[in-house]
């Protein structure tokens, strides 16, 4: 069909927002430059994936926070019955928006795009050459009004009559002659699901023509031309002919699915039971089918470890290598599979069109806490990452919600929590994936919790005022698509990787150094027990009573290990990173954290994910006695002792104590940033990390000291 590439520079993840491309090339070059608009829910994204691939890129536009993908197709272009050479498209899939005319960050991008600027300053870029305007096929008249708009900037434009599966399952028949007429352009009937139509919508778009046809310029009067249009369009036959309305009765339709599990999904009696057992389902499918690529993972960065120390002479490039960067940075991989799991999960809700009526289920929920309905969107996008979901409150009209929102965003779970979520559960609930899935629930139960109740505090003493009503399209119920699932998995899961591994592996590199300098010599007593260790080695050598030879064999080696574990743990003690951590380890010590946390603690202020390879890196001298089958993050860490040697770093009420404290705390220089950006002031930012930090802290006090006076270890 086509040939897709990636197409514009730019890239979602650094969420700066950068120019799509430095300079324009025209149609004259053999490159179109396509915008694909359409409203929510009309299969435009799928549309889009359908005709471009898993092959993009994501670009982040200025004046707003959803991601738009640019693709390449290669099309052969006529010009009636004159062949014109291969074109290509550079197709931009924009947010869904109802109108172009709203004030919205969303209508914004599409106004830019369609006038032409597309880089980080505005500057004029040139008309495209081109516009497609996604139409679904079952909803005419509500999306003619989009046309409408698009048709009256004079620009050539072909319609996508999308999802034309299910308008005939519902016995929708559209002329398509009549509404070409009617709109003076280009129509093609499409079902990005089942491929009908893409190859000559492909065609339309290497040919684009100037609509004939100009919608009214009043909006009112724009309305009643949408629902004439589709009245024709809807009440024509096939050979083009008017069906009087008194012709037949038709007979009334059976209720649809979306009419029979609306009343049970949507209500608030049985909708929130539902929502509750389908998200502890999603979290319980995570931790049972990830644990078999996490332990792929595991097995190659084991292998990789054992790999440069055998092939390596021992030194400071090994042991970087081995205990720095390959420790480090696969404590954070192997938890990509339960990321990617969750955002696959995810999308396949969402493209049932369940997540709209989770969306009104919560807004029931926000209202109490003086959050607008339209702050669901910029939380759900939050559990994502902050960043964007903070720069989505764009949205929202009145200001103080808008700050109140923004304020509160980041105590929704995010993706660079989920490691360390998966840590500490893996901790606690080793082989028991239901109650892992549990706790990861109540994970995000409890940052949600915090976050509408902080919303409250700050709604009814710093911004003060009435919540406004959320407006809210439920769209049909529909099989969900496992490529456009598959492609949002691909780019959250590479975005997260770009992302973590880049601060991951400068933080690990930093950390090594910081815990292997200055070297110090030995302490006395693990030189006098590795003296001791090798008088026994010898007396075992010259034995030759077997059974006297093992056990002084046996007693040599447990004496030198013990010696090695005690140089080790006195390295890390008088290294910088455990001198640093010594002297904050009073702060968190009511915690249940020993300076080896500490230091995880403090270096995931840079990011939360940093926590799990902090703890990977810092632990793992010392524990060269772990079993090879046990190798591993997880393992490493479970081994780990404090300076004793024997109090083990990670007790059951210490975890509880870790876990609270991330789902709360706010450990991520970025937010601030954007928080401080968005809000037009650096107070607000210092506001949110005090406040998020005092509640973190208050709260996994509680847990620890509650658990500790309750005997639990």
């Amino acid at each position: 069909m086509s040939d897709c590439h990636f197409g514009a520079s730019g890239e979602s993840g650094s969420r700066d927002a950068r120019a799509v491309e430095s300079g324009r090339r025209g149609a004259d070059d053999g490159i179109l430059h396509v915008p694909l608009l359409g409203n929510p829910n009309t299969g435009k994204t799928t549309l889009f994936n359908a005709l471009c691939g898993l092959r993009h890129k994501t670009s982040n536009f200025p004046g707003t926070t959803q991601d738009a993908r640019i693709g390449t197709i290669k099309a052969a272009a006529t010009n009636g019955a004159t062949p014109r050479p291969e074109v290509e498209i550079h197709l931009i899939d924009l947010p869904g928006i109802y109108s172009v005319e709203l004030d919205q960050s969303e209508a914004e991008i599409c106004r830019n795009v369609l006038a032409g600027r597309l880089s980080p300053r505005s500057e004029p870029f040139g008309d495209p050459e081109g516009v497609c305007v996604v139409v679904d096929a079952a909803n005419l008249p509500r999306n003619l009004v989009l046309v409408g708009e698009v048709l009256r900037r004079r620009l050539p434009t072909v319609i996508a009559l999308n999802m034309m599966d299910l308008a005939r399952q519902q016995g929708r028949l559209i002329n398509i002659r009549t509404l070409e007429d009617q709109l003076g352009c280009r129509v093609i009937a499409t079902s990005a699901r089942s491929g009908e139509g893409l190859n000559e919508l492909i065609a339309a778009l290497a040919t684009p023509t100037v609509p004939t046809r100009t919608p009214p310029g009043d909006q009112a009067e724009l309305e009643l031309w949408a629902d004439r249009i589709a009245s024709r369009a809807l009440g024509a036959s096939a050979s083009g002919l008017v069906i009087p309305p008194a012709a037949a009765a038709p007979a009334l339709p059976k209720p649809s699915l979306t009419d029979r599990l609306d009343p049970i999904l949507v209500s608030p009696w049985t909708g929130v039971p539902i929502f509750a057992a389908i998200m502890i389902g999603l979290f319980y499918t995570i931790f049972s089918v990830a644990h078999f690529p996490m332990d792929w993972i595991d097995a190659i960065f084991a292998w990789t470890t054992s790999f440069i120390e055998a092939r390596l002479p021992a030194g400071i490039l090994r042991d970087l290598l081995s205990h720095g960067i390959v420790a480090g940075v696969g404590a954070t991989v192997i938890f990509v599979p339960q990321i990617c799991l969750l955002f696959f999960l995810i999308s396949l809700l969402e493209d049932t069109g369940y997540l709209a009526r989770a969306a009104l289920l919560m807004d029931r929920v926000l209202r109490p806490f003086g959050l607008p309905g339209h702050a669901f969107v910029p939380l759900l996008s939050s559990h994502a990452c902050a960043l964007p979901g903070i720069m989505s409150a764009r949205v929202i009209p009145d200001p103080r919600e808008r700050l109140a929102t923004i304020l509160v965003a980041p105590f929704m779970t995010c993706s660079a929590r989920l490691p360390v979520y998966v840590l500490v559960t893996s901790l606690l609930f080793r082989d028991r994936p239901f109650l892992a899935g549990l706790a990861f629930v109540g994970c995000y139960a409890l940052g949600a919790a915090a976050g509408l109740f902080s919303a409250l505090i700050a709604r009814r003493t710093l911004l003060k005022g009435k919540s406004r009503p959320m407006v809210l399209e439920l769209p049909t119920y529909k099989l969900p698509s496992l490529r456009t699932a598959a492609i949002t998995t691909i780019d959250r899961g590479w975005t997260f990787l770009k992302n973590a591994g880049t601060n991951i592996l400068a933080i690990c590199i930093v950390l090594w150094w910081l815990g292997s300098y200055p070297q110090v010599a030995p302490p006395a007593d693990a030189l006098l027990q590795q003296q001791q260790a090798a008088e026994l080695q010898q007396i075992a050598d010259t034995e030759t009573v077997p059974e006297k030879k093992q056990f002084t064999q046996s007693q040599a080696d447990e004496m030198n290990a013990a010696a090695e574990r005690r140089i080790a743990a006195h390295a890390k003690e008088n290294s910088y990173i455990g001198r640093i951590g010594k002297a904050m380890e009073p702060v968190f010590a009511p915690l249940g954290y020993d300076w080896q946390l500490t230091i995880g603690v403090m270096t995931s202020f840079a990011a939360r994910e940093v926590f799990v390879s902090t703890m990977a890196v810092v632990v793992r001298a010392g524990d060269e006695d772990l079993d090879p089958a046990d190798a591993g993050a997880v393992a490493s860490v479970q081994a780990a002792t404090r300076s004793d040697g024997v109090t083990p770093i990670f007790t059951t009420a210490t975890c509880w104590s870790i876990l609270v404290y991330f789902v709360l705390a706010m450990q991520c220089l970025p937010t601030l940033a954007v928080t401080a950006r968005e809000s037009g002031s650096a107070r607000w930012a210092v506001l949110q990390f005090l406040w998020m930090s005092a509640v973190a802290y208050l709260f996994a006090l509680i847990v620890f000291q509650v658990l500790k006076a309750a005997g639990v270890s």
